[in-house]
């Protein structure tokens, strides 16, 4: 029996506390949680509400917290003009991997990921990105995953 589940609408705020493990992993805490998880949480529980919907958290429970979550792994599907390889455009991308410090190296992230990418290919997505950390990049070339070069470019509005 797998220990990860599809994520609950009840599940927003542990996800946004995974996230906030995520990002600080990554990059230097900073402001409060509270500043962005408050105005996020009505958003990321409609999300998790549609089962039909393009975005989707798989997670591992904490044994004998309720409520609690170890692990996360977030996705959303896109469509992109089809192209050779992928003639539909379905593309796949996974963000928001973390596990909480304490119940790291158990494989938890591991197996959200593999769930995220089931539901990909269930979803006829020919193509998965991801952004990895240097710490996260032996799990992802484990699954697959190869560096490539990338000219990505950002415009924050």
């Amino acid at each position: 029996m797998s220990l990860v589940r599809r994520a609950l609408p009840e599940d927003a705020a542990e996800v946004l506390r995974l996230r906030q493990v995520m990002i600080d992993s990554m990059f230097a805490p900073g402001g409060g949680p509270a500043d962005w998880h408050a105005e996020s949480l009505p958003t990321l529980r409609d999300r998790l509400a549609d089962a039909d919907g393009d975005f989707v958290a798989f997670v591992v429970e904490r044994p004998g917290r309720p409520g609690a979550l170890a692990a996360l792994a977030a996705g959303a599907l896109e469509y992109r003009i089809g192209r050779t390889g992928n003639p539909h455009g379905r593309v796949g991308h996974v963000f928001s991997v973390a596990t909480d410090p304490d119940a790291r190296r158990r494989g938890h992230a591991r197996a959200c990921v593999e769930e995220l990418l089931e539901w990909f290919r269930g979803r006829g997505a020919r193509q998965v990105d991801l952004n990895a950390s240097a710490e996260a990049e032996p799990l992802y070339a484990s699954l697959g995953f190869v560096r490539k070069p990338d000219p990505s470019m950002r415009l924050e509005l």
